[in-house]
């Protein structure tokens, strides 16, 4: 069975980042970071692919929200995606 990651993604200081979760491991999560303008599907894709992972299929990013400071509702919003990743079938190692 094929291991599966989250991948996630965020607006932080004017810039969105894309990284995948690797959990149990000391090991610096691959990350991707564009431009102040929103990704497209295409350009998230295409970073997933950079850092060696794929979406699994038939799923599709869902969004959340989150605040910047809990609990103090004038606080700025967060938005975050997710989406569950595998290993990209294509890449070499």
């Amino acid at each position: 069975m094929e291991a599966e990651f989250t991948a996630q993604m965020s607006m932080r200081e004017g810039r969105w980042r894309l990284y995948v979760v690797l959990m149990n491991t000391t090991d610096r999560w691959p990350e991707h970071r564009f431009g102040p303008v929103a990704p497209t599907f295409t350009d998230r894709v295409n970073a997933l692919t950079a850092l060696g992972f794929e979406p699994l299929p038939e799923v599709g990013w869902e969004w959340t929200e989150d605040t910047e400071t809990h609990d103090d509702p004038s606080s700025p919003v967060i938005l975050i995606a997710t989406i569950k990743v595998r290993s990209w079938t294509g890449a070499t190692a």
